[in-house]
């Protein structure tokens, strides 16, 4: 038993030593490091000072510090901020496993920061243990790229025209990151005054009174000069009731002829669009007529091609347009043209008609203008009783041929006088 337990406190005993000497040879080192070495006569010296170095976070940094005539004398890292000593000539003093030294010929020596961290930032000590003891500084900036900060920026935004509205960004980096905003369809921003620019700089993004030109999505993108650049899409909603232009109010077309009607509608929510005759019965897809529907975001071009046109497509027509803040129409009327006209058109005046408000809608928006068009006068012909023209001169032919026949008698009168002349009776005198 007695030899079991000898060879038990044998095994244990190197182990206490080992962990023992691990924790006193820092100590010895440091004081090695304050004692220093007297016997040389050499004089060490700094060559040129320690550069400030500028990292991005999470890479690494390395500080460097030369020395000239070192001998024997040891060169110590220390961070100044908590007077922490880091190393020691070869050897790492702090717990942190991100610090290393390394040496070029015991001339330049090198601190190595892994995976900086911005806490790494601040003053750093290059020292030697001469007597009184030398030293200097260097500084490490760590950068952050920007990051933008979701639960202090704006989201999509919906607002109704007319209103005030902010759009927000904030944004996290070293050193600070600007904020610029831009549409994203790459199309100018609409300013307050009236002004238009391609980006607008700040955090914070006012228009007041918005309109639906303000509808699109706009980027926020945070920039300090350390890639990468980071953005966020922001996308700004405009509500309004509809509004329509008629581009053609009187529109006329021949019997048989292929006809098309046009009205442009603006609305958001999303509009429903249709067509309407005379008794505002809905004017049935299919067949000879065919509705034609064009979105381009917030505007609708609306299209009715009327195939073959007949008699009872004549007469008055409306394009209406609605969404949950209101409805409005357009009128067109539609005319024959004769077929004896020779016109091939069948568009009338230009004239643009923005639709009023129905009178169902409750919304106050402004009625638009409406110039009202009188219809085209067409020559009026009078008619005789069997249904044929009569036009406003006689017909000469008659008159023609009577003339004809009194010019001939009247020039073989005239012949027969010169050839045979009346006697005269000569009177003598008495």
């Amino acid at each position: 038993m007695l030899e079991k337990r000898d060879m038990c406190s044998c095994t244990i005993q190197p182990r206490r030593q080992r962990l023992l000497h691990r924790q006193v040879q820092p100590l010895l080192i440091l004081a090695a490091f304050l004692v220093g070495v007297r016997t040389e006569l050499v004089d060490p010296k700094f060559k040129e000072p320690i550069v400030n170095v500028t990292t991005p976070v999470g890479r690494e940094a390395m500080l460097s510090c030369i020395v000239q005539d070192l001998a024997g004398y040891k060169v110590a890292w220390l961070r100044v901020d908590t007077q922490t000593i880091l190393t020691i000539a070869n050897h790492v003093i702090t717990k942190n496993h991100r610090i290393s030294v390394s040496h070029s010929d015991h001339r330049t020596w090198f601190l190595h920061i892994r995976e900086v961290r911005e806490s790494d930032r601040g003053w750093y000590m290059c020292q030697i243990n001469t007597d009184p003891m030398k030293s200097q500084i260097g500084y490490l900036e760590v950068v952050v790229p920007p990051d933008i900060v979701d639960n202090q920026t704006s989201t999509d935004m919906v607002v109704r025209e007319g209103n005030d509205v902010t759009l927000q960004c904030s944004a996290t980096g070293s050193p600070a990151p600007n904020i610029t905003w831009r549409r994203e369809d790459g199309q100018k921003i609409l300013l307050g005054n009236g002004g238009k620019a391609l980006t607008v700089e700040g955090a914070h993004f006012n228009i007041t009174k918005v309109n639906r030109l303000h509808m699109g999505s706009y980027l926020c993108i945070a920039t300090n000069g350390i890639p990468p650049s980071v953005s966020k899409r922001i996308m700004l909603i405009v509500h309004f009731p509809p509004m329509i232009t008629v581009p053609n109010q009187l529109v006329g077309a021949q019997e048989g002829q292929l006809m098309t009607l046009e009205c442009l509608s603006e609305a958001y929510p999303k509009s429903i669009n249709y067509w309407t005759r005379d008794n505002d019965e809905i004017v049935p897809q299919g067949g000879k007529y065919e509705p034609v529907l064009v979105d381009n975001a917030y505007r609708v071009h609306m299209k009715l091609i009327i195939h073959s046109v007949s008699t009872k497509d004549y007469g008055s027509y409306k394009c209406v347009s609605r969404n949950s803040l209101g409805d409005t129409d357009g009128s067109i009327s539609v005319y024959a043209i004769p077929s004896g006209s020779g016109s091939n058109s069948n568009t009338g005046n230009d004239t643009k008609y923005k639709g009023k408000l129905r009178q169902n809608s409750g919304n106050n928006i402004l009625e638009g203008n409406q110039d009202m068009l009188k219809e085209q006068d067409l020559k009026l012909r009078s008619r005789n009783k069997n249904g044929d023209v009569t036009d406003d001169y006689e017909d000469s032919s008659s008159t023609r041929k009577k003339s004809s026949v009194l010019l001939l008698i009247v020039t073989i009168t005239l012949i027969l006088c010169l050839n045979h002349r009346l006697p005269f009776r000569t009177l003598n005198p008495a």
